[in-house]
């Protein structure tokens, strides 16, 4: 069996000040980025004690991580780890690239999201660009917001057909789409309409909290994100021993790195290796014309 974690440390500021995000406007102090780097070497420790087990990691911070040179080396060593599967993490790609030419390229993966009121297209098509070139494997996506459709449909054209951009449904609003709007971003993105929906789970079986954990800096254990009671610690000598099929408590399941543990939604099968990065399996984005 493989153990899928995700990992979220103290890390709470960005360089990105995206307006519906509290962790934009937060400065760290240098005791905060100590502790964060703590903890992070901590975990980076244990996962290379774990010789006897399969690991995959997937860095989910609250903030931007990559343009830290702690987290860069962090995905170094892991992914050169024989016992480790897959490492990937969430970024805005505002980070030099330098860095991944140290790590195993076959085991690295990249979430990268576009924040069009952020960065420029050119300058964020420029890094999916570099990073293609380099070799890595990587997913690209966008929060699906109506200011932003030409921006989305634009740097999917721009893009190289080979690599997958996802469009994240905006559900703070209710019935925020029309259905014109959600054609727009099926176009796009085959699987957005599986994110436009609050995915009925209580009672569901699911991988949370058997073969995927939550993992916070202090090594205090949940099921994902989204369940917010604690089934353990990492770094207890039994902390195998919490790791059990569970039925979801949770009435609904909305986030992408939530639902795709619903066994009754097929996510393992259809994203496959590419399950933490976001990338399916199969090239299901090619299946539909796409915007002009």
């Amino acid at each position: 069996m493989t153990l899928r974690i995700l990992y979220r440390g103290s890390l709470s500021s960005c360089n990105y000040g995206c307006d519906y995000c509290p962790f934009a406007k937060h400065t760290e102090t240098d005791a905060e980025h100590d502790a964060d780097r703590r903890a992070l070497d901590r975990f980076v420790a244990w996962v290379g004690e774990q010789c006897d087990r399969r690991i995959s990691v997937l860095f989910t911070p609250w903030g931007e991580a990559l343009v830290r040179k702690r987290y860069q080396d962090a995905l170094v060593t892991l992914t050169n780890m024989d016992h480790v599967e897959k490492i990937a993490i969430q970024t805005n790609l505002s980070c030099r690239l330098d860095w991944v030419e140290r790590c195993d390229k076959s085991k690295l993966g990249l979430w990268a999201t576009y924040h069009p009121g952020e960065v420029t297209r050119e300058k964020f098509l420029a890094q999916c660009l570099e990073a293609d070139r380099r070799g890595v494997r990587f997913s690209v996506g966008s929060v699906g917001l109506k200011e932003h459709q030409e921006d989305i449909a634009a740097l999917r054209a721009a893009l190289p057909e080979h690599i997958y951009l996802w469009v994240n449904a905006y559900k703070r609003q209710l019935d925020y789409y029309t259905p014109d709007e959600i054609a727009h971003y099926t176009r796009i993105d085959p699987l957005f309409p599986v994110n436009t929906v609050r995915h009925p789970s209580v009672g569901e079986t699911c991988q949370a909290g058997h073969t995927a954990i939550s993992v916070d800096g202090d090594g205090v254990m949940r099921r994902c994100h989204f369940v917010r009671e604690p089934i353990g610690n990492l770094y207890d000598p039994d902390f195998a021993d919490a790791l059990q099929p569970r039925l979801c408590a949770n009435e609904t399941c909305g986030c992408h790195i939530g639902y795709i543990h619903m066994d009754r939604l097929g996510q393992y099968d259809l994203y496959g290796d590419g399950l933490l990065e976001r990338i399916p399996a199969q090239p299901v984005w090619r299946a539909l014309p796409m915007s002009p």
